[in-house]
């Protein structure tokens, strides 16, 4: 059986197995578990107003002969919306990953570690962190980037300099509910977050799962991505790193991830998809599980290499 990823089109199967891992500050985190056991591990870390059916597409072309371990960043999905400010930081998202290896992975077992925007900095923010490492065979850096966040936006079409920083910080942290989907809200998604030739029925998954975020959490870590410094954890990243953006994408556009490649010490490769947005796991989904099934190829020693999906 199948379910609906947030309403929209894109499916993924039902999870093998639920878990709950606890994060060192207490939070309960929804982990969801796929594929078969023994398989070649791979984790899936989402971003910001997103949820575990953002990874629908690799969660389906990968689970056939992958173990995937997906999960709900703290405030989005399952996953309950933190009690205070202090639930909202880097340090507490690096936090929960590492629980969730924890939870999931035997000791010593070994995965690859793919993050998305702000799963990408989770990413970032654990990197020195020995429960990540213990863990973390390889990664994939997913239309992210480790600073500037607000100053290098492109969602506000004015030169760069402090109205426009001011603006974009605004405009990401509004306190307006998003309210019900709509044609409206659609374009102005599609706008902010996606290529100009993104498909309606993947315009309108990624809506359903970015206005079910609930706006505490959204707003929450507004404030953290707009105060973003992770360059030093980008930097000691030690373990080998593939990067990969879209050339449209507005939230975090290519400097970004060019500058993270540069920064990281075992950079795999920056890929660079033609006229594709910030969404790029739903937006090219193909492309992101061929890099993920290339990492799980080289350094899980899978032999598995990349594939067509079907």
């Amino acid at each position: 059986m199948s379910r609906l990823a947030g309403g929209g089109p894109v499916r993924r199967p039902q999870p093998v197995r639920e878990l709950t891992a606890v994060s060192a500050d207490g939070s309960r985190i929804h982990v969801e578990l796929y594929g078969p056991e023994g398989a070649p591990a791979v984790v899936l870390a989402h971003g910001w107003t997103c949820s575990i059916g953002f990874w629908s597409e690799q969660i389906r072309a990968l689970s056939a002969d992958h173990r995937v371990i997906a999960y709900d960043q703290r405030g989005h999905g399952r996953s309950p919306v933190p009690a205070g400010a202090a639930g909202y930081s880097t340090q507490a998202l690096a936090d929960d990953l590492e629980a969730v290896l924890a939870a999931a992975l035997a000791p010593g077992e070994k995965a690859v570690v793919a993050g998305h925007s702000m799963g990408g900095m989770t990413i970032m923010a654990a990197s020195a962190r020995p429960g990540f490492l213990a863990h973390a065979a390889a990664v994939l850096l997913c239309s992210t980037g480790p600073s500037k966040l607000a100053a290098e936006s492109l969602v506000v079409p004015l030169r760069a300099g402090a109205l426009r920083t001011r603006l974009t910080v605004a405009i990401l942290g509004a306190r307006a509910p998003l309210g019900p989907v709509t044609p409206v809200s659609k374009k102005i998604l599609k706008y902010a977050t996606m290529g100009p030739a993104s498909a309606p029925d993947r315009v309108d998954a990624c809506a359903r799962i970015v206005h079910a975020c609930p706006r505490k959490a959204r707003v929450g870590w507004s404030h953290v991505l707009a105060e973003l410094d992770l360059d030093a954890d980008a930097r000691a990243l030690s373990l080998p790193a593939a990067v990969l953006v879209g050339t449209a994408d507005r939230l975090t556009p290519p400097v970004h991830s060019r500058r993270l490649a540069a920064a990281l010490p075992q950079c795999t490769g920056l890929t660079e998809l033609a006229g594709m947005g910030h969404m790029t796991p739903v937006e090219a989904p193909e492309a992101v599980t061929a890099r993920i099934r290339e990492l799980t190829g080289t350094y899980l020693g899978t032999g598995l290499g990349v594939k067509e999906d079907a």
